[in-house]
């Protein structure tokens, strides 16, 4: 985490704190701290916070298995996961494949 303190000085317990803080408040599990700038004025202080996303790995359920990845799955894992049906979702929507459904 890159940190800065802008017009002044302050201790490493006392940054310690504000990063502390700024993780509390700000981070998530989509979103992670990566910078905090600590801007001094008097007896004021302001933060500001930049977080970035959290890289993550996508798991399915796949063949009964909780995957990120079909490397470790043996041949017949493999061949079971490329046989099996792929449903898809389409936002198109045709009436004629309805028809006959509802009274007119």
């Amino acid at each position: 985490m890159e940190i800065t303190v802008h017009n002044g000085e302050m201790t490493d317990a006392e940054i310690h704190e504000y990063v502390k803080y700024a993780k509390e408040k700000h981070e998530t599990n989509e979103d992670k701290v990566v910078k905090l700038d600590i801007y001094l004025d008097g007896e004021f202080v302001d933060l500001k916070v930049e977080t970035a996303p959290v890289k993550f790995q996508r798991i399915r359920r796949i063949t009964g298995y909780l995957v990120g990845t079909l490397d470790r799955f043996n041949d017949g894992k493999k061949a079971e996961e490329h046989d099996r049906v792929k449903h898809s979702i389409s936002n198109e929507y045709d009436p004629r494949e309805y028809s006959g459904l509802i009274d007119e």
